[in-house]
C-alpha cells in the first residue's frame, strides 16, 4: 500500500500542510465531482483530493514541473547519500566547515543531468534560501540540514490528471462543468517566484487577476494576512457597493512563525453554491 502523505514528499515553497485536515473536511462535506487545482505546486492539495474522493476527477496543474523532481528522486537520494558521507561528524543545522563544503561542491560538479536544486537547497542552505544552479551553491554558505533517510515519493501522483497550462485557460475549460470545485492557491503577493517556474515576483495585478476565477465558482482559496486582500475587497464593497468575492465564505487561519520575532497568518477561505457577485474584475 502506498504511503499516506500529509506533506509533500519533496520540499516545496508554500505547500498547505497546515490546512490539510480542514481541507479534507471541506471535500467530505461537499463531495465535488471534479477538483481542479489551478496552481498545483507540490500537488499536496491534488493528492489529498484524490485520496479523500477516489471517484472524483482531480486535475493537477503542474506548471512548476514538480513531477520531474519526483521522477528523479533516485538521483537526488544518491547525491544526498554521498554528501552525508562528506559531512559525517559535522554538527546538524550548523555551518559546514570549508573543507567539507569544497568537497560537496566537487561532488555536485559531477552531475550533468537533471539536478533537484530545490531539494538540495533544503538540505544545504540556510532556511528560506534557495539556489537554482551550481553557481548559486558556490556563492552560498552551506549548512548541514540533510535528512538522514531517503526521500520516498511512491504513488504520490497516482490517479491525478496532470496538465501544464495557464491557470486561467484551465479555469475556462472547466468553469461550466457540473460539480466542479476550483482550488486556488496562487503565490502570495510580492513572493519571489524563482523557485516556481517563473523569474518574476508575483505582483498586485497578478494577484487581483486571479480573483476572476472566484466569481460564480465553488472555490477553496488560500491567502495570508500579508496580502490584505480581504480588507481590500471589504473597502471596495463599502465604498462602491460591489460585493466582496469572499461574502459568505468560511475563513480559517493558521499562524506561521518565521523566526523568534516574525510571524504571519495563513488563511483558507471556501465558499459553495456558485452565486455571482457581479464583481468589478469579473468582466
Amino acid at each position: 500500500m502506498n504511503k499516506n502523505y500529509t506533506t509533500a514528499p519533496l520540499p516545496f515553497q508554500g505547500q498547505k500542510r497546515r490546512f490539510i485536515k480542514e481541507f479534507r473536511k471541506v471535500l467530505l462535506n461537499h463531495q465535488p465531482k471534479i477538483v481542479v487545482d489551478l496552481f498545483g505546486g507540490s500537488a499536496l492539495l491534488s493528492y489529498t483530493s484524490k485520496r479523500v474522493l477516489p471517484n472524483a476527477t482531480v486535475v493537477y496543474n503542474d506548471f512548476d514541473d514538480y513531477h520531474l523532481r519526483l521522477q528523479n528522486v533516485d538521483t537526488t537520494n544518491r547525491i544526498l547519500s554521498d554528501i552525508r558521507q562528506i559531512v559525517k561528524g559535522c554538527p546538524d543545522d550548523l555551518r559546514i566547515p570549508e573543507k567539507e563544503s569544497k568537497l560537496i561542491i566537487k561532488r555536485l560538479e559531477k552531475e550533468f543531468g537533471f539536478v533537484d536544486w530545490i531539494t538540495l537547497s533544503a538540505s544545504l542552505l540556510f532556511p528560506m534560501k534557495y539556489g537554482l544552479c551550481l553557481s548559486d551553491f558556490k556563492k552560498q554558505i552551506l549548512y548541514n540540514r540533510i535528512k538522514q533517510t531517503d526521500y520516498v515519493v511512491t504513488g504520490y501522483l497516482d490517479g491525478l490528471q496532470v496538465v501544464k497550462t495557464d491557470y486561467y485557460d484551465l479555469f475556462l475549460k472547466y468553469q461550466d462543468a457540473p460539480g466542479v470545485l476550483f482550488v486556488v492557491d496562487p503565490p502570495y503577493l510580492s513572493t519571489n517566484t524563482s523557485t516556481y517556474n517563473s523569474v518574476d515576483y508575483w505582483k498586485l495585478k497578478d494577484y487581483l487577476n486571479v480573483l476572476r476565477v472566484l466569481d460564480g465558482s465553488d472555490y477553496v482559496f488560500f491567502t495570508s494576512n500579508k496580502s490584505s486582500i480581504i480588507e481590500l475587497l471589504e473597502w471596495i464593497e463599502n465604498t462602491y457597493q460591489i460585493k466582496s468575492l469572499f461574502t459568505g465564505a468560511t475563513i480559517l487561519t493558521a499562524d506561521v512563525q518565521l523566526n523568534y520575532s516574525s510571524k504571519y497568518t495563513d488563511m483558507m477561505l471556501y465558499r459553495f453554491n456558485k452565486y455571482k457577485n457581479n464583481y468589478l474584475l469579473a468582466a
